[in-house]
């Protein structure tokens, strides 16, 4: 409702101009209009309340309004009370022309201060016209209480109007409209106390059927509380269809001069206290930082020495063990904490750009926390780590060996075991001292035979002694035992021997004692052996295990086997011509009659021995022809692992190289707005990462190669460990470029920067961006034919730098005109490291320079002198007062004592405290 709308009934009317027009004037009042009583009676109180209110401070007041005015003289002092400004000095005497002139010294000041008094003369006030005395005194009050309220570009009644709105807004019941009727039911005024002031009036008890006693409760609250006097009668105001609006007007004005303190300190509370939410966040970041990187290089630490240990078990199942607990680690321990190292770098990134943005000084971790620190320590750890998965496959291969020839050694030591026992027992015999002729002749060709036997049997011992030596050279765990028992052999042969020569030196003492001997038992002795012989190393050989890593080591046993095969004819007539020796003995004492006693006294061999151990190998023949086989079906299977492995390592190889590729192209060609980029790149990766269960499928291929002992793959130059690596880089790549579009996007909503204006220094800077880098991570292997490959994921992309001749062109292109010293100026700014290149990033702080809009430590020094009442130290109890409980608790916690003449006991330094937020030490 405009000024114009209301109209005032006076008899004798005024008009109030200004010459900035502050207040619509109301052109249509009759000078000789009545007032009407009830609005003039309201009017009466509350100019005399007011007008009492700043007289009380020159320890004066009025009871009559329009006679107290009349000599000029409380006129001229209420105008120096309230502009603070002195008038001319008054004259002193009593008769009517001095009033005069004390009421125009009077007028001719309120008319300097630009309002232009129509039909309001001096004499009128002198002769206590009440209805033009009520007009000047309405003149009073437009002038110096209400024509400097201003409320988002509207002032005066305009601007009161909008604050009584926006203060009262969120209460029920309540819907200011005016200066009238909008305030009869007192909720309007109880609202504007409790929004300033809730503990003084419990709004929620309030009703509206009782304007009455709502109205008093306002005027009681505000005379107590906010030294605000009783202007308006609350009878009054109800009974009246439609209060007077001067005198609401003028009421009403007083709360908001009561509260205009409060609003300046709540916006100094407001400003301080995003100032300090910025730090606490900040804060919250670095301690989080800190967390993090604890935590990350506390279980580096932790695991090093785990992967460091190099202490071989002593079984196979044991080293197995190992290798299947580092594959958990690979799989699921370390997998989070390549995120937690890639967001580690992330947040670190996003807390420098914040503190950047907000004028802070740059956050400098812990010593020993620093990103490059964790990387140091991440690289350590990789080391390590392949240098443990070497050692676990080199030990596992050395155990697989071990117990092949400990298992060989027990095979070979318990023939020859079985076939010295009762040896020596047999050589200390001295059976021939009561032998006859024949029997010595007998156990001379025996010994001869056994002599024989002896020296077949050589070889195996010293077989039996390189296991040993193998064993104990590959670190077997039971060596001593090996050891005990390859000594015990040799020395029972050293003693063999010894006994042996002993025995045959006996027997050729008495040689000549002894005519003649059965030459066909001696020769079927000497056939008999070494084919006997041959007969157990067949056997040996055809029960002998094996261990082969490939098609072509099974099928090189198979050959030899076949070549074995092709041995047996000529064995088998070896066999039969020594069984025909056995047979012309037979015929031979048949002939002449010779009662044989069944042995041949020169060896333990039978006929029917040698036909039991020839039946013995030809049923281990095709045995041995099924064990060859199911090898070759073990390694044909091996081999399929093999080509499987292999053809998708082929595909998830390039296929990872070429992403690496494509991200180093993706963040420079995709076009579109910050956000749009953002959602390409997260749809970027989530398709990476849906391409996860290729690498996982692949690991379990891998899984079963190395469960089948497969260490070595021609059918590809890729490793697990390169797709590893390729993997994690891959991940580490696109979350970084994710990182750097965010901090985009902070970097633009925090300069203010437009799309458009980022479009175009993307674009100016891209096109000076001739600064490449290229990035080659080669993985090396070492392969089982000691050929070198080198396996690479390339990543070439856009530096996002430039170097100071091309920044210097750029800066040209847009407009600039540099010199010498002021493109130094600007290097100083952009490049503060003379690293010798400018960062997109600075290249857009340095663009944005200008205009930012940023808090600054003045700034908020001036919050905290507004809330201190404009004293150089702040109290506790203030800052409790003004400042929500946290960020009030944060001031107290982190600033100084005040030192200074007359500073109250714990008085504050709020001026290093702020200064202190954006680091600096003083300002």
């Amino acid at each position: 409702m405009t000024a114009v709308e209301t109209q005032m009934a006076y008899s004798n009317s005024y008009t109030i101009h200004h010459e900035e027009t502050y207040m619509t004037q109301e052109e249509d009042w009759d000078r000789d209009l009545l007032l009407d009583p009830a609005w003039e009676k309201q009017q009466r109180k509350t100019f005399t309340a007011w007008c009492n209110s700043h007289l009380r401070k020159a320890g004066t007041q009025i009871e009559n309004i329009e006679e107290d005015f009349r000599n000029g003289l409380k006129l001229m002092l209420l105008l120096e009370v309230i502009s603070g400004e002195r008038l001319p000095k008054p004259d002193k005497g009593k008769m009517r022309f001095h009033k005069i002139a004390n009421v125009n010294k009077a007028l001719d000041f309120i008319c300097s201060k630009g309002v232009k008094l129509v039909s309001i003369g001096a004499e009128e006030i002198v002769d206590g016209n009440v209805k033009m005395t009520l007009g000047m005194i309405w003149t009073i009050i437009l002038r110096f209480a209400i024509q400097d309220i201003s409320v988002e570009e509207t002032s005066a009644k305009e601007g009161l109007l909008l604050w009584c709105q926006r203060k009262t807004a969120p209460y029920r019941n309540v819907n200011v409209q005016n200066f009238h009727i909008s305030w009869k039911d007192g909720l309007a005024l109880c609202a504007l106390i409790h929004r300033h002031r809730p503990d003084l009036i419990d709004y929620s008890k309030l009703r509206k059927d009782d304007p009455i006693g709502n109205l008093n409760t306002a005027f009681d609250v505000a005379e107590k509380f906010l030294d605000i006097p009783k202007m308006l009668d609350a009878e009054d105001i109800v009974n009246t269809p439609k209060p007077d609006e001067k005198a609401i007007m003028t009421y009403v004005s007083c709360f908001y001069h009561a509260f205009a303190g409060a609003e300046q300190a709540e916006t100094a509370a407001n400003r301080i206290c995003k100032v300090l939410a910025v730090n606490q966040e900040n804060e919250k970041l670095m301690e989080e930082y800190e967390k993090l990187a604890s935590e990350l290089l506390e279980w580096i630490r932790r695991t090093i020495p785990w992967l460091e240990n190099r202490v071989a078990e002593q079984t196979m199942r044991a080293m197995q063990q190992k290798l299947e607990d580092f594959r958990d680690y690979r799989r699921i321990h370390k997998p989070p904490r390549v995120q937690e190292k890639c967001q580690l770098e992330i947040n670190f990134n996003t807390l420098q750009t914040k503190l950047r943005l907000s004028n802070r000084p740059a956050f400098m971790p812990s010593e020993g926390k620093m990103v490059s620190d964790i990387a140091n320590a991440w690289k350590g750890l990789e080391q390590v780590e392949k240098g443990y998965e070497e050692w676990l496959l080199t030990e596992i291969r050395r155990l697989e060996r071990l117990d092949h020839l400990a298992e060989k050694f027990k095979q070979k030591c318990a023939m020859h075991e079985s076939w010295t026992g009762g040896k020596e027992d047999l050589l200390s015999q001295k059976d021939y001292e009561s032998a006859s002729l024949m029997e010595i002749r007998a156990l001379m060709r025996k010994h001869e035979a056994f002599e024989s036997d002896l020296a077949a049997h050589q070889d195996r011992v010293e077989q039996i002694a390189a296991i040993a030596q193998e064993l104990n050279e590959l670190d077997y765990h039971d060596a001593a035992t090996v050891n005990a028992r390859c000594q015990g052999i040799c020395d029972q042969w050293d003693n063999l021997g010894t006994l042996t020569q002993k025995r045959r030196d006996s027997l050729e003492r008495v040689e000549k004692l002894w005519e003649t001997i059965d030459q066909l038992y001696l020769e079927f002795a000497k056939r008999a052996a070494p084919f006997n012989n041959w007969m157990d190393g067949a056997m040996e050989d055809l029960q002998d295990m094996f261990i082969v890593h490939s098609i072509e080591e099974i099928q090189s046993l198979i050959t030899a086997h076949d070549q074995f095969k092709a041995t047996l004819p000529e064995a088998d007539k070896e066999r039969m011509a020594t069984l025909g020796i056995h047979n012309e003995i037979l015929k031979i004492a048949q002939t002449y009659g010779i009662k044989l006693s069944g042995i041949n006294p020169y060896t333990n061999l039978s006929p029917q021995d040698i036909s039991t151990k020839w039946d013995t190998v030809k049923h281990l023949v095709p045995l041995r022809d099924q064990m060859l086989q199911e090898e070759v079906a073990r390694q044909q299977a091996n081999e399929r692992l093999r080509r499987q492995f292999a053809a998708q390592a082929n595909i998830i190889g390039p296929w990872i190289q070429t992403k690496m590729e494509e991200i180093s192209h993706v963040s420079v060609d995709i076009a579109g707005s910050l956000e749009e980029q953002m959602n390409s790149l997260k749809q970027y990766e989530q398709n990476i990462i849906n391409y996860k269960s290729n690498i996982d499928k692949l690991e379990g291929d891998h899984q079963l190669s190395q469960e089948s002992l497969i260490f070595d793959n021609k059918h590809t130059n890729y490793t697990m460990e390169h797709i590893r690596v390729g993997w994690e880089q891959l991940l580490t790549t696109i979350a970084r470029t994710i990182n750097e579009v965010e901090n985009q996007i902070l970097t633009r909503d925090a300069k203010g920067i437009s799309q458009e204006q980022l479009n175009e220094f993307r674009a100016s800077f891209n096109h000076f961006d001739r600064v490449r880098l290229i990035i080659l991570k080669t993985v090396c292997w070492i392969l089982s034919n000691s050929t070198l490959n080198l396996i690479c994921f390339p990543l070439q992309k856009r530096n996002g730098m430039m170097d100071p001749d091309d920044f210097r062109a750029c800066l040209i292109s847009m407009g600039y005109d540099l010199g010498e010293v002021e493109f130094a100026r600007i290097m100083t700014l952009v490049d503060p490291n003379n690293t010798g290149v400018v960062t997109f990033q600075a290249f857009i702080d340095f663009m944005t320079r200008e205009t930012a809009e940023t808090d600054t430590a003045e700034q908020v020094m001036a919050s905290f002198k507004i809330l201190a009442s404009d004293k150089s130290y702040i109290t506790v109890e203030e800052l409790r007062r003004e400042l929500p409980p946290e960020q009030a608790e944060y001031c107290i916690s982190r600033m100084t004592r005040y030192i200074g003449p007359e500073s109250p006991p714990g008085a504050l330094d709020y001026i290093s405290f702020s200064s202190a937020l954006y680091g600096e030490s003083d300002l």
